[in-house]
């Protein structure tokens, strides 16, 4: 009797908290959960950035990629046979497929023969520095998540897209 009115008691303090917690006031700024959402109809996708081949579209979901320390997330949506050359980053990069595949290869340069297929759902974080390109196959959306600043150097300058459109 003693342990089931005990029990009783801190369900009723468990519930008074939980009903005061409620009705504190919302702070200036809070937001509720539906304000973070974001539904696929409300991405809004523009051209890729000039870092990468051309065809490729982009949407910035959240973060500034160029902020020290900020994490971002953002969308690639590219064409089939779209291809990256040999390239690596200053940070980790965390790469999700979300539509279509992408395949993906390690090395210095692009070798078709080297990639391995990451289908829809599939992932793969790339640490730092590491060289790696990639290929889509069908039309791919990939999801790149990771810390500012960030940045793409091509192992060959000469693949640079920035370098290709200047001339």
């Amino acid at each position: 009797m003693k342990l089931q009115i005990a029990g009783s008691l801190v369900l009723c303090v468990a519930l008074a908290a939980v009903g005061l917690a409620a009705k504190e006031p919302k702070s200036a700024g809070a937001k509720t959960m539906a304000d973070h959402i974001l539904t696929p109809d409300m991405v809004k996708w523009g051209p890729g950035p000039a870092s990468l081949p051309p065809g490729a579209e982009a949407a910035i979901l959240d973060g500034d990629m160029a902020k020290a320390g900020s994490e971002f997330t953002v969308r690639l949506r590219v064409p089939d046979g779209w291809k990256v050359a040999a390239h690596f980053h200053p940070k980790d990069e965390h790469l999700t497929v979300l539509q279509g595949a992408f395949w993906m290869g390690m090395g210095d340069k692009f070798d078709e023969a080297a990639l391995k297929e990451m289908p829809t759902g599939g992932f793969h974080r790339i640490p730092k520095g590491v060289h790696h390109f990639g290929m889509a196959k069908g039309q791919t959306v990939i999801e790149l998540h990771g810390v500012g600043p960030w940045g793409i150097t091509y192992v060959d300058p000469a693949d640079d897209p920035r370098k290709m459109a200047k001339k």
